[in-house]
């Protein structure tokens, strides 16, 4: 299990590498990316950045790549806002339970036969639709 001071190394990583891939990198590459989760090592040497990338496999490969290639940088920047003996060394993979829970929800749609949800859901926003001219004509008294 994760220590406390590992979990809180790993929150604050993925906040870092986030800010600096939207805000500083200016690798063409590397686009639509989201750092989903960070785990360190407990000596604090090494991190893996899980990240989500949007596109065909190609286009996340290529992004990977220029991922890989910005990690000094990406390393210089948390050093520059984390206080820590060591600066970890990154390895960014690309994280499977984003495509994995897509497939699986496919996979329910075709399965699953259709529910009766979209009736509910017309009723829903006609009940929406009264309430506010109900609160209205509440507040004109």
């Amino acid at each position: 299990m994760a220590s406390r001071r590992t979990l809180k190394a790993a929150s604050a990583i993925r906040e870092v590498v986030s800010m600096a891939i939207l805000t500083q990198l200016r690798d063409p590459r590397v686009k639509d990316v989201t750092v989903t989760k960070v785990e360190v090592a407990g000596d604090m040497r090494n991190a893996k950045v899980y990240v989500s990338i949007m596109g065909d496999e190609k286009k996340q490969q290529l992004c990977l790549n220029g991922l890989r290639r910005s990690a000094g940088f990406l390393q210089s920047c948390i050093n520059d806002r984390i206080d820590t003996r060591y600066i970890p060394k990154l390895e960014f993979e690309i994280d499977k339970g984003v495509k994995q829970a897509l497939e699986v929800s496919r996979i329910l749609k075709e399965v699953l036969p259709p529910s009766e949800d979209e009736d509910d859901s017309e009723e829903v926003m006609a009940d929406e639709d009264w309430e506010p001219e109900d609160e209205d004509s509440e507040e004109s008294s």
